[in-house]
């Protein structure tokens, strides 16, 4: 069972801020989840939303901004850090062990962007860190860039209720991310009730659930047959984690 920090750790620590990644490295998660939009001039930057609003003091389109005026936009629940580019993310991670989810997000029109994917991939191959990345999306045509540009790089496919209305339903979508040699992922209320039909789809190996926070949520997926818990409680489910290993 593999335990992934979201965005970090983001019930802890601010979420995809340099101090949370810094945080997260001691409490021996596998892995961290982060979330990559460009800046107008080009440069990636690590924030889960298309738009400033909800975790900075700045209002508007991350990608409207230059990474210069991004310096300003201070971090909201953080000692006035800045949201950090991948490069700094990365500088964080690499005298470590810990894998890396990195997530193509859309733009604010929900389209996604151009040369986001080109600019990642090469980034981490410049560091020597593709044996470490996992790419991940919850657009199957991303997935399928992803495979094509950086066939050597694990995917890994998100699925929510939304996701598996747009693509035909829960086993249309499974399928369609199997057959393009994902890791998937699955939101936990939709996977508690197609458990059954997911391990059948996609094998247990290969399946994961984001995002169980309480002792109680981690604890039933703790004891069921999936590979990998992606939690904002990364703390919560390793103590779990040992519990049940004594």
């Amino acid at each position: 069972m593999r335990i992934i920090g979201h965005r970090g750790a983001r019930n802890i620590w601010a979420e995809n801020s340099l101090s949370g990644f810094r945080n997260v490295c001691g409490l021996g998660v596998d892995a961290v989840e982060l979330d990559v939009h460009l800046s107008s001039d080009g440069e990636i930057m690590v924030i889960h939303d298309p738009l400033l609003e909800r975790t900075t003091d700045h209002k508007g389109p991350v990608a409207r901004l230059s990474r210069e005026a991004l310096r300003k936009v201070k971090l909201h629940d953080t000692l006035s850090e800045t949201i950090p580019t991948l490069p700094a993310v990365l500088d964080v991670f690499a005298p470590t062990n810990i894998e890396l989810e990195i997530e193509m997000k859309m733009d604010a029109f929900g389209n996604p962007y151009p040369g986001l994917l080109d600019k990642v991939i090469a980034l981490v191959r410049e560091r020597g860190l593709a044996a470490r990345v996992v790419l991940t999306c919850f657009v199957p045509e991303v997935i399928e860039e992803i495979r094509a540009k950086a066939p050597e790089m694990r995917r890994l496919a998100s699925v929510d209720r939304r996701s598996c209305e747009a693509f035909g339903g829960v086993d249309r979508t499974l399928k369609r991310f199997v057959d393009l040699g994902c890791i998937i992922a699955v939101e936990q209320s939709l996977l508690r009730l197609a458990l059954d039909r997911a391990i059948a789809i996609v094998g247990r190996d290969k399946l994961g659930v984001w995002v169980p926070n309480t002792v109680g949520d981690l604890d039933h997926w703790l004891g069921q047959p999936v590979s990998q818990i992606t939690s904002d409680r990364p703390d919560l489910a390793l103590q779990l984690l040992s519990a049940r290993a004594k």
